[in-house]
């Protein structure tokens, strides 16, 4: 049955609503990280005299050279690059490895690992920095890039575990077997069947790891608060408040500096990340 021209009207007329709802709630969304770029261009004084403004009276570079050269940005962006992509490969395998068991196999209690999985989700970083600490201190690797990495790689990480859980369990059987027969073992069936299947959730997990560890603050912070020399870009930004002073403009440029790579990983991964997170929720 054919609408009338008022239905139309009508419909035609609150999709526009939603559209420029949506415009509006897309634009508050992005607004900080504009803000964040737009200051990153500016001076002191107009930062102070126009703080929200989005568009720079001049496109200065001077802030980006001195959040380089004052927070040691070279060196901070080396050990980021090697904290973030160890961690993101040992995640990777790990919760890789247990997704699959979890998916696949049925074990003995493994309701109550599980259980114990997910309860870890709700206990803050902060209540465990003390004991992570001193097992970092004990093993001798405080104040080294090490530590940081098993640090940074600790916990449960139980929402990658169901991704792969939930993928690996739709598989159908048949496709398993067919490996079984023709003498793949454990370990053959899983690296060369089943994990160049999951390449969507794969990527899900590069993405928030690298996301994740690239941001972190706290930890690499406490275990290298006496070596400058292990600081991450986070922890590098904080070089440029003084005892008295706060460089607001500098801080942005670092943080513009910091996002460049975040945005190139997810840009490069994003279908993945779109598949994976779909495919999830579907199962």
């Amino acid at each position: 049955m054919n609408s009338s021209p008022v239905a139309k009207g009508k419909k035609h007329f609150g999709m526009m609503i939603v559209h420029i709802l949506l415009i509006v709630a897309g634009f508050v969304w992005v607004y900080p990280f504009l803000w964040m770029l737009a200051a990153s261009f500016k001076t002191s004084e107009e930062f102070f005299s126009k703080g929200l403004s989005l568009i720079p009276a001049s496109f200065n570079l001077a802030n980006f050279i001195r959040a380089w050269n004052a927070a040691k940005f070279s060196q901070c962006f080396a050990n980021t690059l090697v904290i973030t992509a160890s961690v993101v490969a040992i995640v990777l395998i790990v919760s890789a490895m247990a997704g699959y068991v979890v998916g696949r196999y049925s074990f003995k209690g493994k309701n109550m690992v599980m259980g114990i999985f997910v309860a870890s989700m709700f206990i803050p970083l902060g209540f465990t920095i003390i004991p992570i600490f001193e097992i970092i201190k004990m093993m001798g690797l405080l104040n080294t890039r090490l530590g940081i990495i098993l640090a940074e790689s600790g916990g449960s990480h139980i929402v990658f575990i169901l991704l792969f859980a939930a993928f690996f369990k739709q598989i159908p059987n048949e496709l398993e077997e067919a490996a079984w027969l023709d003498g793949c073992g454990f370990f053959r069936n899983f690296v060369q069947i089943m994990l160049p299947l999951s390449k969507p959730v794969i990527g899900s997990v590069i993405i928030m790891q690298f996301i994740w560890t690239w941001n972190s603050f706290f930890l690499p912070l406490v275990l290298s608060l006496s070596n400058s020399k292990l600081w991450t870009l986070a922890v590098g930004l904080y070089a440029l408040k003084g005892e008295y002073v706060v460089d607001w403009t500098g801080i942005a440029a670092g943080g513009s500096i910091a996002l460049v790579p975040i945005i190139i990983v997810f840009l490069f991964l994003q279908r993945y990340f779109v598949e994976g997170i779909a495919g999830a929720v579907k199962s």
